[in-house]
């Protein structure tokens, strides 16, 4: 395991009357073993494919080919979907320096555009400035019928034509949806078999915000050169505690989903604040949020996910975490950066008066605030648990996914709801697409 997680300051015994007792943290991991029960019969039957991908390599070669025609001569690619179909993309891909800022501008080609939000003016401006002999598009919808993806799609063709360049659709875009189904409607993959566009498969038992180990995911990684395997085989050691049996208590996706659905229901900790210390988990805490939401957010039931960066949200937010209401579990989670980064002038630092910053590195303050944060937090009274991740690279970011879209299975499972539907989303859809034709 390359990630360690902590909830020791999140005990009662520790911080005092916020924090879980230790009978209700039992209480909540007995129940939480019926989850991992249904979770190893899931694997065994097959019937969840999500805990079926850390082992599958067939499909490895096929998007490292599709990542490396996409790139070929590229300066852009344009990631066109929403939500599930994107954020995942873009966790993986900020570990390669993807919008992290002062450094994703100064990558080399191609630039990766992730367009997950709809907005006529940002859509427009961006069309009209692409290179578009150069620029690549990349279409995802499971359903193939998400109104934004197939607007922004049918719009993104109609520039390219407008540049002349219909002949060369075929290399200039690429789909991925699931495969057609005799008698369901595929928007996406009507639209773009008119022009002969390749597509790939989106794996119809994985749900957008669970896609990110599959080619939704793994394709934009790969078009940045990193190992699609070892996210793979992260994640497969976030899933090993499950398939092996271990004790509850040894299993830190099932501790962390108790801790977070018991100390909602016992001390109203209904907000969960995650906050990363490092610049290329920023997407992650935002994939979290949506994974979390849409996952949970039922039936009256759930907790609200919020996502903070460290250190600047020191800087905003912290104040409120500490002084504001009791209401949220925080999990910090911090990256080993000590003696990283540049190193302090000892001269330059007694004339800021900061004699003691000389001979440091900036990893070495950005460690110092995350463990700063997360005990003071603590020693508010604050429940905060701690995830620690030694170097994080394609292996320990497939394992924190992983870890975390389990314990959003068990804590629905906790909860008593479904994890994989989000039925208030699609109602919204639906009346959307109403009001867009009346």
């Amino acid at each position: 395991m390359s990630i360690v997680q902590s909830i020791d300051n999140a005990r009662e015994e520790h911080i005092g009357p916020h924090g879980i007792s230790a009978g209700t943290l039992k209480s909540a991991l007995q129940r939480a073993e019926n989850a991992l029960d249904w979770l190893r019969a899931r694997h065994a039957d097959r019937s969840l494919p999500l805990l079926r991908l850390p082992d599958a390599h067939g499909d490895l070669e096929t998007i490292r080919n599709a990542a490396r025609q996409l790139a070929d001569r590229a300066t852009d690619i344009v990631i066109l979907g929403t939500g599930g179909s994107s954020l995942g993309g873009q966790t993986l891909a900020q570990l390669a320096g993807f919008a992290i800022p002062g450094v994703g501008a100064l990558r080399v080609p191609p630039h990766l555009h992730f367009i997950d939000n709809l907005d006529p003016d940002s859509f427009g401006t961006m069309l009209a400035k692409l290179p578009h002999a150069t620029t690549r598009f990349v279409a995802i919808s499971k359903s193939g019928g998400t109104a934004e993806t197939l607007m922004q799609t049918i719009a993104a063709l109609s520039a390219v034509m407008g540049q002349g360049l219909q002949t060369r659709i075929p290399d200039i875009f690429l789909g991925i949806s699931e495969p057609a189904k005799p008698g369901k409607a595929n928007g996406l993959r009507d639209l773009l078999g008119k022009y002969r566009v390749p597509m790939l498969d989106h794996d119809t038992g994985v749900g957008g915000r669970y896609s990110a180990l599959t080619n939704v995911g793994l394709l934009p990684a790969a078009m940045l050169g990193l190992d699609i395997a070892a996210i793979r085989e992260g994640a497969g050691l976030a899933l090993a505690p499950v398939l092996s049996k271990k004790p509850v208590t040894q299993v830190p996706a099932a501790i962390g989903a108790a801790l977070s659905i018991a100390l909602a229901e016992s001390k109203g900790k209904s907000i969960s604040a995650l906050m990363a210390y490092c610049d290329r988990l920023q997407r992650f805490t935002h994939w979290y949020v949506q994974l979390w939401a849409e996952s949970l957010g039922k039936d009256g039931k759930g907790t609200t996910p919020l996502a903070a960066l460290g250190p600047v949200d020191q800087h905003s937010q912290l104040q409120l975490f500490i002084g504001g209401p009791r209401d949220k579990l925080f999990t910090v989670v911090t990256v080993d950066g000590a003696g990283l980064g540049p190193r302090i002038d000892g001269e330059l630092a007694k004339l800021a008066g900061e004699a003691g910053f000389g001979g440091k590195t900036i990893g070495d303050l950005v460690a110092a605030e995350g463990r700063a944060t997360s005990e003071t937090l603590a020693k508010n009274g604050c429940p905060v648990r701690t995830i620690h991740i030694g170097k994080l690279d394609e292996e320990s970011l497939g394992e924190l996914m992983m870890h975390f879209m389990l314990e959003t299975i068990i804590a629905a499972h906790l909860l008593g709801i479904d994890a994989f539907d989000q039925p208030a989303v699609e109602q919204g859809k639906v009346l959307a697409k109403s009001y867009l034709m009346s």
